[in-house]
């Protein structure tokens, strides 16, 4: 029997099961009331789940259900779930679980990226140290929610007040330069790193502020919360240095926790040197993606055909069971 290809209706749900239909399996999404109607009018789900919080789906009343369904996570999976309980978790997710651990924790993540030999913007360990401007971020997949702007100790404690769940967090150097969100996706079975693609993340209400005069502009405090993303393609010059930042992350963590496999991104800063700065790693499918359901400008010199990031994941499946190497693609 195929199994059926599932995930959370949110986040890049949409692509995920459209791939999988592409790729002919059987598709299911487990999401809340509100969203249904979605589902119902783009029809890429076979069967709509819905529960009332999505810990549900960790109880024994879907047992039986979920026994041939693999779970494509995303960024909500970190989010309403959370990593704790997806390694506990029986589910059978498409990737390596434990990368999630490494992507929220952010300690363990610069670990990582420094590992990886690839540069990050400047950690400091307490409010007293900072002596540039910085950025302040929570833990999770947030969506860039909660995070703000400071360039002293006095303005840290100043805007802290404000924070209702002060939980753990980084104070990280700004480093400016333009955002680039490059996507990749490393194929377990063929021992091979593709380029998916690139984003900008619109983020409001940062990006918006340049379109207010200056006297109003200079009292609003600026946010970062990802409200949407914007397609971009990258000078081809720098793409080696793309490649080579993918290649790493992918080596270093066979070193930390048994490998990363199928779609990730590096969120990177370029300054005017040419120099990429990590910020983040999403050690899943981003919802930049989502812009390339027909196949991205870099994937559609490679394919033949439409190939985004979610089809690729189902194809990838599909490869596991044809050549009885499934089990090797779940963990």
């Amino acid at each position: 029997m195929m199994p059926v290809i599932a995930t959370i209706g949110s986040h890049s749900s949409l692509q995920i099961l459209k791939g999988a239909k592409e790729e002919g399996f059987k598709t299911a999404v487990i999401t809340k009331k509100p969203m249904v109607k979605i589902y119902d009018s783009f029809k890429v789900a076979d069967e709509i789940l819905i529960v009332d919080n999505y810990s549900d789906m960790l109880g024994e009343k879907f047992n039986d259900k979920f026994s041939n369904f693999i779970f494509i996570p995303h960024g909500s999976f970190v989010e309403y779930i959370g990593y704790k309980n997806m390694l506990k978790s029986n589910l059978k997710f498409f990737g390596n679980r434990k990368s999630l651990e490494w992507e929220s924790d952010r300690r363990k993540m610069f670990k990582w990226l420094d590992d990886s030999k690839i540069k990050v913007p400047k950690i400091f360990d307490g409010p007293d140290e900072i002596d540039r401007p910085c950025i302040i971020k929570f833990y999770g997949a947030k969506g860039g929610k909660g995070y703000f702007f400071v360039s002293d100790e006095k303005e840290f404690y100043e805007k802290m007040k404000n924070i209702k769940e002060a939980d753990d967090y980084i104070i990280q150097e700004y480093v400016v330069g333009t955002r680039f969100y490059p996507h990749y996706f490393y194929s377990k079975l063929d021992h091979e790193l593709e380029f998916f693609g690139i984003d900008i993340r619109y983020e409001s209400n940062a990006d918006s502020i340049g379109r207010i005069p200056p006297k109003f502009s200079d009292k609003i405090n600026p946010t970062y919360v990802v409200v949407g993303n914007t397609p971009v393609v990258i000078r081809e010059s720098l793409l080696p240095r793309v490649f080579e930042m993918g290649e790493n992350l992918v080596n270093a963590s066979k070193k930390f926790f048994g490998g990363l496999w199928g779609p990730f991104c590096i969120e990177t800063i370029l300054t005017e040197d040419m120099e990429f700065y990590a910020i983040e790693v999403s050690a899943r499918i981003v919802a930049g993606t989502n812009l390339y359901i027909d196949g991205s400008q870099y994937t559609k010199i490679r394919y033949d055909e439409p190939m985004s990031t979610g089809r690729r994941i189902a194809r990838e499946i599909k490869k596991g069971i044809e050549t009885g190497r499934l089990d090797e693609l779940l963990q």
